[in-house]
């Protein structure tokens, strides 16, 4: 594996869309950056939680949704050390969870567009 599709990687994930925009995909990394923050910030935003890793309470499921949360990168580490987390009395509690894991889900399929563009696999 090339350095540049390390350092392409590194980027996508810390900000969604800066491997794109490294690897000259200029349009691609506006909408992408735009549809992943976006998700995340209307997910935080109608009181979605955030699932942390030290808080699955050995639940595979957490884990995973852990996990997926994660893929957000920055904005993720930003929210989580801002102490965000949702209001389970809240009627949009669910959907705004649903957002943020979809976020970090995004931001991940778009670290493997990023890999692939900087191996060459496509355009």
């Amino acid at each position: 594996m090339k350095g540049r599709t390390i350092f392409a990687m590194l980027l996508a994930y810390l900000i969604p869309g800066a491997g794109h925009l490294y690897l000259g995909k200029y349009a691609r990394a506006a909408t992408f950056f735009c549809v992943v923050a976006l998700m995340f910030v209307i997910g935080i935003s109608i009181d979605g939680d955030l699932y942390m890793l030290g808080h699955t309470g050995g639940s595979l499921l957490r884990l995973l949704a852990a996990l997926g949360s994660l893929g957000a990168g920055l904005i993720y580490w930003i929210a989580a050390w801002m102490g965000v987390h949702g209001d389970v009395t809240s009627i949009t509690f669910e959907h705004g969870t649903a957002f943020t894991i979809t976020a970090g889900l995004m931001n991940l399929l778009l670290i493997l567009d990023a890999f692939d563009i900087a191996q060459g696999r496509k355009e």
